[in-house]
């Protein structure tokens, strides 16, 4: 699955952990993969540091790891969630 590095994706892909109920911030620090999850609180932390690309790439390795209730995603959302499960699933199987 290929995005372009643009605003408007970047805004959607923003918009998945924030429809399920998570608060997403963006905070410096020195996180190892460029985000921190906090389960308990559904709260997900990206560096503040990083440009669009790097943002875009985060939330795309992000995503698919929050446990999320996939009824409070929109139309748009859920067949991108969808999109990044399976890219994940592929990845995980490849020899």
């Amino acid at each position: 699955m290929n995005l372009k590095f643009t605003q408007h994706n970047l805004d959607k892909l923003e918009s998945i952990p924030t429809e399920a109920g998570y608060i997403l911030r963006y905070e410096r620090g020195t996180f190892q993969s460029g985000y921190c999850i906090l389960e308990q609180k559904k709260v997900v932390v990206l560096n503040k540091f990083l440009q669009t690309e790097g943002r875009i790439n985060t939330l795309m390795d992000l995503i698919p790891q929050l446990i999320l209730d996939s009824e409070l995603l929109s139309p748009e959302s859920l067949k991108l969630y969808r999109e990044l499960v399976a890219k994940l699933e592929i990845e995980e199987n490849k020899p």
